[in-house]
């Protein structure tokens, strides 16, 4: 659910005014009951807006009430400068919606008043026409959802754990550059954290979990990679991270994880997949995100994705291309939330699809990856990147698709079998993405958020930068 603040303006002069406050009251308790009807919070100004002292104070006055968008709502000629002048007031994203009426120009107002905030660079958006067409009204909530999620970074914090993986330079942002942008907080966390505190949980509450994993999943013990005491101390590391998130009251989060924890301690393999299920052992829960090599833009703009979607939001390395079948393989060491393997809210029908395999070479500490095929869908990828300082966000089409299960089993062999693998098929040429993309990671949710996300960027002053048919 959106807060969203509506304030009507109208006509400077007074004995017009007076004529048209039926008009206008009709039209903004149209546009009200609409976006309650959607489940939102809408709060409407007090009074109409037709002189400059109402134009500030009916603006501050919705501003006290920390709307997540405020629109601006145009069912007659408004004179100019009262837009500009509540604008001035209205802190946070903005949107001008016009009726479109041959006897009362709304759609003139909004076009004045939308023109002078571009000439002073005031970001905002338009929409315009009757609000009870589903094409109007679905132009509106674009941009409460965007508005919703671009809110929901503000004043959030980003718990890091552990430094740079890797010499990964696209894991790592400025934190000065991230409150300018996002607003969002960097809590810097030392990994022996996660080592410290795992020993905290009780055995019963440890073996209970894994009992239920058992049970549940699949796993396939083999006394060396993977033994019940290891793969106690991965869920120990689940149960770490939910200590650390409460106490520093983190609301996404990131893992370095290799090399010290994954060649000395175990992977983290099972706390960042249950960290961004909805769901553990325990029961219900909301998602956390929580990215692999603490990728710090990965994990921000898995956040974003989160917020627009409600859903579990995929982490994974674009791994393989299967140029026969033009589908790439996007594989990661067990980042993967079991989600992905059914999309059910049962979490029985997921685990049944998920197999926890001792864990590579790669990883000599030793515990489970998370093994499983993302199930087939729809779905938008994106992933927030930097060009000479100044971020960008690659965004496009795309969908997971299976076989199969020989040719499923045999493509998952050509990289690595253990890790989980969503088979995905973008709409964009490979010669466009590898020449293109600027990252090794990439992330996704299931469904079309292509809109949102142009409208998240524009709203957080971030170029959108989409790919084939996203373009």
């Amino acid at each position: 659910m959106a807060r969203i603040g509506v304030l009507s303006i109208s006509d400077g002069r007074d004995f017009v005014a007076r004529d048209l406050v039926a008009h206008i009251n009709t039209a903004t308790t149209a546009l009200a009951e609409a976006l309650r009807k959607e489940g939102h919070e809408v709060i409407v100004a007090p009074e109409i807006v037709w002189t400059n002292e109402l134009a500030t104070s009916q603006a501050r006055w919705l501003a006290d009430q920390r709307p997540d968008l405020t629109i601006f709502n145009y069912a007659v000629w408004a004179f100019p400068h009262f837009t500009m002048l509540a604008a001035e007031s209205t802190p946070g994203p903005l949107l001008l919606m016009a009726n479109i009426d041959p006897a009362q120009p709304g759609m003139v107002g909004m076009l004045a008043g939308g023109g002078g905030l571009d000439q002073i660079g005031r970001v905002h958006a338009r929409a315009w026409g009757d609000i009870e067409d589903p094409a109007v009204r679905e132009r509106v909530l674009t941009e409460v959802r965007a508005a919703q999620a671009v809110r929901g970074l503000r004043g959030s914090t980003f718990g890091r754990i552990g430094g740079r993986p890797m010499g990964m330079y696209t894991a790592v942002a400025n934190t000065d550059q991230w409150m300018r942008t996002f607003g969002v907080d960097v809590e810097e966390i030392d990994q022996w954290e996660i080592v410290r505190r795992s020993e905290n949980a009780s055995q019963t509450r440890v073996k209970q979990a894994r009992e239920w994993l058992e049970t549940k999943g699949h796993v396939h013990y083999d006394g060396k990679q993977l033994t019940p005491e290891l793969f106690e101390r991965q869920i120990r590391t689940y149960y770490a991270m939910r200590e650390l998130i409460d106490e520093w009251n983190l609301d996404f989060s990131g893992i370095k994880g290799q090399p010290e924890l994954t060649t000395h301690f175990c992977t983290m393999d099972i706390a960042e997949s249950f960290l961004n299920d909805p769901y553990d052992w325990e029961g219900p829960k909301e998602t956390h995100v929580c990215a692999t090599e603490a990728d710090m833009d990965g994990a921000l703009t898995m956040q974003i994705l989160k917020l627009l979607s409600g859903h579990p939001v995929l982490f994974a390395d674009v791994r393989h291309y299967h140029a026969d079948k033009d589908v790439w393989d996007l594989c990661n060491s067990g980042q993967h939330a079991t989600w992905y393997a059914a999309r059910s809210d049962d979490p029985a029908e997921n685990l049944a699809k998920t197999h926890f395999y001792p864990e590579v070479f790669f990883f000599p500490a030793g515990g489970a990856s998370v093994h499983h095929l993302a199930a087939p869908g729809a779905a938008t990828f994106a992933r927030l990147t930097r060009r000479d300082g100044t971020y960008r966000m690659h965004v496009m089409r795309g969908g997971f698709e299976l076989y199969d299960d020989a040719t499923n089993e045999a493509m998952a062999r050509q990289s690595t079998f253990e890790w989980p693998h969503a088979f995905t098929r973008l709409h964009v040429p490979a010669t466009e993405f590898l020449g293109r993309f600027g990252s090794n990671h990439i992330h996704a949710v299931p469904g079309d958020y292509i809109a949102e996300l142009q409208a998240v960027c524009k709203q957080l002053g971030v170029e959108f930068e989409g790919f084939g048919d996203a373009a």
